[in-house]
Formats: structure tokens, sequence, C-alpha cells
């Protein structure tokens, strides 16, 4: 049975949302009226302003509060991630590491290109982890070598050759211009023209990547908001284990 569910503002779905958007025109009424004219052709039933400030002389940002009767079936929706529900525990990874591998899991990670954020490969990686969650460095049975940020793509195929990882991340935070697209591919690419894409796992993250844009430019899987290093230990070693299996 359809699910219909829309957005909620005050009272249960009356489709009220808050956006927010920047336009190259001056700050005052006649912006703000193109503000509002913009949200309504977007398909929206009401709209109201509600804040506006000057970013520049010629640049303006608006807060609007609006109104859509468009509602979805909640039972249609299907997850573009790599299910967090199936995680293990770290404890669980390294068992089943043990059991299924009989070895320590080699995986180096960074953050590529000019890219200088290191918060997401950090979350992943380090041993202190993110939020309660420890990262890859504490788990006994993973060699977990985390390079940093601005690490060229040749660099750290090289690393990952050297010591022979089984899976590489690459964590991308800056999206400006499908930046982290780019380099995504060229990462990918370099890959295939050494002849060596199916020697490792290769996995993305980062809060704009999806598991689908992942698998669409070359690799095995993507992580983007809400994962945590149990949900890529648990990808990898299950992964691996099919690698080695044959399957």
């Amino acid at each position: 049975m359809a699910q219909i569910v829309r957005p909620y503002g005050d009272t249960l779905d009356d489709g009220k949302v808050q956006l927010s958007f920047t336009l190259p025109v001056p700050d005052g009424a006649k912006g703000r009226e193109a503000a509002r004219l913009i949200v309504l052709s977007w398909g929206f039933k009401e709209c109201d302003i509600v804040h506006s400030a000057a970013v520049s002389d010629d640049f303006s940002m608006y807060v609007a509060y609006a109104k859509t009767e468009i509602g979805v079936d909640y039972e249609a929706a299907r997850p573009d991630e790599v299910s967090a529900d199936a995680a293990m525990s770290m404890d669980g990874v390294c068992e089943f590491i043990k059991d299924k591998i009989g070895r320590k899991v080699v995986i180096v990670g960074a953050c590529t290109g000019f890219d200088a954020h290191t918060v997401g490969i950090d979350a992943i990686m380090n041993m202190k982890g993110y939020n309660h969650h420890y990262g890859l460095e504490r788990y006994p049975m993973l060699d977990a070598r985390n390079l940093g940020a601005q690490v060229p793509n040749e660099r750290l195929i090289e690393i990952a050759e050297k010591l022979n990882a089984d899976a590489i991340l690459i964590s991308q935070v800056v999206t400006q211009k499908d930046v982290h697209v780019q380099n995504l591919t060229e990462f990918i690419e370099l890959l295939e023209a050494k002849g060596e894409r199916g020697r490792f796992i290769c996995v993305a993250g980062g809060p704009r990547i999806s598991n689908k844009l992942a698998v669409e430019l070359g690799y095995d899987a993507g992580f983007g908001k809400g994962c945590y290093a149990e949900d890529v230990a648990t990808f990898v070693a299950r992964k691996l284990d099919e690698k080695l299996r044959g399957r």
C-alpha cells in the first residue's frame, strides 16, 4: 500500500519547506520579488521571502518559506547507498577477516587532488574515529594507512602498489564545478591505463558521494553522509572475500 508523505512545517502534511539560494542581483525589494517569483516558478503554491542579505554589490542571498502540494510514495523509495543495516561491528569485521581471509587486510586512504580537507578520511581511518565509531586504524585485522590530504592520484597508486594494498579509499570534500567527479574519474583512468583496476577494491567517499555515482565512475562502492568506519570495513572485508574466492 502506498504511503504518501509530504514536507512537515507546522502541521502534518502542510507541505511547508525552507529554501535558501543566491541570485546575481543587488539586495533590495526588486531582488526579493525576483526571488519569490523564481520559487513560484518551481511549482510551489505559496512563497514568502523571509530574509535577504547582500553578498556583494551585485549578489544577494535569500531565505524563502514556501508550500508544496506534492508528495511521494515512501514505500517506493529505494536508498542509493551501501546499506549500513548489514554492517558488522569492529569485532565482527575482525572475526570475519580471521575466518575468511586469514591475514591482515591492507587499506590505504587519502583525500586526493588539491582537496585539503582531511575530516572525511580521518573520520573513517583515524584510530579515534568519529561520533563514538572507531576508525580503521584501531581494527586489529586491518593494516590501515591514512596518507592525509592533497595526495596526487599517481602517488596514491604508487603507495598502494608498494604496500600491496587490498583496498584504496578516496575522500572528496570539495565539489565546486564537479571537481570531485573529475578527480575520481582521473584516478580510475590511471588504474585502468596501468592494467591494475582489478587489483584493488576501490571505494570513494564524501558528503556528495553516492553509491550510484561511485559505481558509475568505476568504483566498487561509494559512502556518503551518515556512514562510519564499520560500514566501509564490512564492505571491504566481504568484497575481498568474494574476490579471493573468485565469485
